[in-house]
């Protein structure tokens, strides 16, 4: 049987990413971003406390959801899964839609002249990887290549354990053992770090999500703890921005607090998620094949957006708003006309 609320609280992260990468346009902490209005420290503050469980609870339900994947395909099935709907979109993405993001930057901060299509031979060289130059990025589409690297790399381990006749009693899985397990996220986060987003750290949430998450007598032990877990999740994203004010954002402190507030947050969510969020209605029905393609499509909407707002319209609080609306609108919008279009549904992965 479909698991609805894990459909549910995906679509939640996936709604959220218009208001977060918005929100990126206005932040404190040095970073440029494609498109840069005034410091502000609400937005700023909303992204720190955001980014540490949002992309972990993301791997943490496609590892999930992997579970009830492979009870219906083979192997061979999920591969060819996953490279319609992750390799062939990430690719089209970072040809047709991410390129737009660097050469509105270029002319943002450094007043390219040239056309968009001279701008290619900037596009297609590399320097630090984040685009804000105008060179090669994957932009958003990191999470897509990292999933998919992940998913490759996991599915022998999966596939053992799927043959494997002996597995281990998850009724064992009880909160003493599964509230530590955050240090197995932080040991693994030197693993092929790139840029400050590491293949190991997120490999570690993805496979909990297969391996303890995805277990039936874990979702209803979480449900049953959902109280006391949401408000520690609440209380660890206040602690990380008390501690990004006090200017405490680096060291061992720092990033241990990150991953216990990941743990914490997948943990919250989840068994918030099973018990408010087991449900299916026209909403849910219209974003479920809406998120990965809302996914792709949304950051070159905000930042074409941005591109435009940030220069003719003051005031922060104003800017924010209508790039947030204008955003959703004209997200769902190119979805409407990607999803009608049989050429555009191969390259983005939308289902006919």
């Amino acid at each position: 049987m479909r698991k609805h609320y894990i459909d549910n609280i995906r679509i939640f992260c996936i709604l959220l990413l218009i208001p977060y990468h918005t929100a990126m346009i206005f932040n404190n902490f040095g970073e440029s971003w494609y498109i840069h209005s005034q410091n502000n420290t609400l937005a700023s503050l909303f992204i720190i406390g955001v980014y540490p469980w949002w992309m972990s609870v993301l791997f943490a339900l496609a590892g999930m959801s992997t579970v009830y994947a492979l009870k219906k395909r083979t192997s061979r099935q999920y591969v060819k899964e996953r490279f319609l709907k992750l390799l062939i979109p990430m690719l089209s993405a970072i040809v047709i839609l991410v390129p737009v993001q660097t050469y509105l930057a270029d002319k943002f901060f450094h007043n390219y002249q040239g056309s968009y299509f001279d701008h290619f031979s900037i596009f297609f060289s590399l320097t630090d990887w984040s685009g804000y130059d105008g060179h090669f990025t994957p932009a958003h589409t990191w999470f897509i290549l990292f999933l998919f690297i992940i998913s490759m790399i996991s599915l022998p381990l999966m596939s053992w354990y799927n043959r494997k006749e002996n597995k281990r009693n998850s009724t064992e899985m009880n909160m003493i053992k599964i509230l530590p397990m955050f240090l197995i996220i932080l040991l693994c986060v030197p693993i092929l770090d790139i840029g400050g987003k590491s293949i190991g750290e997120f490999t570690a949430c993805f496979l909990l999500g297969y391996f303890v998450l995805g277990k039936e007598e874990v979702q209803d032990r979480l449900a049953k703890y959902r109280m006391p877990l949401g408000i520690a999740w609440l209380l660890l994203i206040m602690i990380r921005c008390i501690l990004y004010q006090a200017q405490l954002s680096s060291g061992l402190v720092w990033d241990m607090e990150q991953r216990m507030l990941s743990w914490i947050g997948i943990l919250a969510i989840i068994g918030l998620g099973k018990y408010h969020l087991e449900f299916h209605n026209r909403f849910t029905k219209y974003f479920v094949p809406a998120a990965f393609p809302f996914y792709f499509f949304h950051q070159t909407i905000i930042v074409i957006i941005g591109y435009f707002i940030v220069q003719q319209i003051h005031g922060v609080f104003v800017q924010y708003i209508s790039i947030v609306l204008i955003s959703y609108a004209l997200t769902i919008f190119m979805y409407e006309i990607c999803r009608r279009i049989t050429m555009t549904r191969f390259l983005f992965g939308i289902k006919p």
